[in-house]
């Protein structure tokens, strides 16, 4: 007999039943789950703080302006909160639409990365750069089209009453449309944003109710790609002394080792309750690389200490506590699916990029949800915040 998640589907039956519309009483501001939104934008705006206080000396950086990127951070933030009322009020069913089309978008977009177009920063050949300061990395909004093209594919029949379960055509069709823009990626090479997405294409698996040999394969195809990279020398050297780093912390911490030890010796010093802000030794002192993206967190740690950097923690905890309860109430798959998929991708994600500076996960290059400075990053964790909400908002309501 075949072995399925323990997930329950048996409430994705299609909705015959009358639907209300909206009224002014159960206006969409009255549905939005406010401890998400809330929990979201405190994360944002104290990550302005933290990149401020990151990139306020560093005059090679800030163009000689001490407030140039807290102000772009807070713009980021600005056309973040835009993106995501636009998801809201096209809705998720909507866009589901639109999916095919998305999608062929970002393939297109990572292929640009891999001509001309492309350009390398902080080791990683994974941007385009548009120009007057600005520039994209496309494999941030790859991990929402992943999401959606999976869940539209693996919830069709289900949410049509016509299946229980995804079957294995299905399934097989959606890994292949997964597989293929992570293999973009991966020539960049990006591996931290690989790594991200498989963690999001087994949250999805996961979700849908498929087989469970689907899953065991999937993990065991990730041990074999990792291990099939590795002898196919497909990383690049600074990412291979990383692992190594992490494998041993004392290898070469003036060389490889040198940024998760000045990242400990931050996060350390902070204590309690931090050496204030601005007031960081560290810090102050720029002995943290890319301290503003990657490595925000040593910031809370020295400045805020363990208070400061519990308060994010416990800030990620709500966001994806509200989101599991979102997964959870919403009454067709194709919703489900979504937000599971944004559940692993902002677990992992944070997970990864805390661990990283704490020495327990190796350097990825991945930054912090909506802390880190990055407008690519910023704008995709709040689309994902959108998509939470419109589920949120569009669940059916019997009259």
């Amino acid at each position: 007999m075949t072995t399925r998640t323990s997930f329950s589907v048996s409430r994705y039956a299609p909705h015959r039943g009358p639907v209300a519309r909206l009224t002014a009483r159960d206006s969409v501001l009255r549905r939005l789950d406010w401890p998400i939104l809330l929990s979201a934008l405190t994360l944002s705006l104290l990550g302005a703080l933290l990149v401020w206080s990151a990139t306020r000396g560093r005059t090679e950086l800030n163009q000689g302006d001490p407030y140039y990127f807290l102000f772009r951070h807070l713009l980021n933030t600005g056309i973040g909160l835009v993106l995501m009322a636009g998801t809201i009020w096209l809705g998720h069913r909507t866009l589901r639409g639109a999916v095919p089309f998305l999608y062929t978008l970002s393939i297109v977009l990572i292929l640009a990365v891999l001509t001309p177009l492309g350009a390398t920063i902080n080791g990683a050949h994974a941007w385009i750069v548009i120009g007057g300061g600005f520039s994209l990395q496309p494999s941030e909004f790859v991990k929402i089209t992943i999401i959606l093209i999976m869940a539209m594919l693996l919830a069709a029949k289900v949410d049509a009453g016509d299946q229980l379960h995804p079957d294995h055509r299905t399934v097989a069709k959606a890994l292949v449309l997964a597989a293929l823009p992570m293999g973009i990626v991966m020539l960049m090479p990006d591996l931290g944003s690989v790594m991200v997405m498989g963690v999001i294409v087994l949250g999805v698996l996961l979700a849908s109710g498929a087989s469970n040999r689907w899953v065991l394969g999937l993990i065991g195809a990730g041990v074999g790609g990792a291990v099939l990279v590795t002898a196919l020398g497909m990383l690049d050297e600074y990412q291979i002394n990383r692992f190594a780093a992490f494998a041993n912390p004392e290898l070469d911490p003036a060389g490889v080792g040198y940024n998760t030890n000045q990242a400990r010796i931050a996060i350390g010093s902070g204590g309690l309750y931090g050496a204030g802000l601005f007031k960081g030794h560290q810090t102050s002192g720029q002995f943290v690389p890319e301290q503003q993206t990657d490595f925000i967190f040593t910031v809370a740690g020295e400045e805020l200490g363990f208070v400061g950097a519990g308060l994010i923690l416990v800030l990620i905890g709500v966001v994806l506590w509200r989101a599991c309860r979102i997964a959870r109430e919403t009454t067709e798959l194709y919703g489900t699916i979504v937000a599971a998929g944004i559940i692993a991708w902002f677990a992992f994600q944070s997970f990864e990029n805390i661990g990283m500076t704490l020495g327990i996960m190796p350097v990825a290059g991945l930054p912090l949800p909506f802390v880190s400075y990055g407008g690519s990053s910023m704008f995709a964790v709040w689309v994902a915040i959108g998509l939470l909400q419109s589920i949120r908002v569009q669940r059916p309501m019997t009259a």
